[in-house]
């Protein structure tokens, strides 16, 4: 048997599912800057990174080629 004080969370929780409400403009806009600020901090990082990967990439495709 469901009491009072549990029917009156029940009706909240059901509102909070039916909210629709997105995301506003000024959320996607902080997270594009924090992601662009991520990428300026780790630039070089990730620039080794990736140039470790493609020679692996390569000299692996090259090793199979043979």
């Amino acid at each position: 048997m469901i009491t009072k004080h549990e029917n009156v969370k029940l009706k909240g929780f059901r509102a909070f599912l039916r909210e629709e409400e997105g995301m506003g403009t000024v959320e996607i806009i902080l997270i594009i800057v924090v992601l662009i600020g991520l990428v300026i901090i780790f630039k070089t990082q990730m620039q080794s990174l990736v140039k470790k990967v493609f020679e692996k990439i390569t000299k692996d495709s090259n090793t199979i080629m043979k």
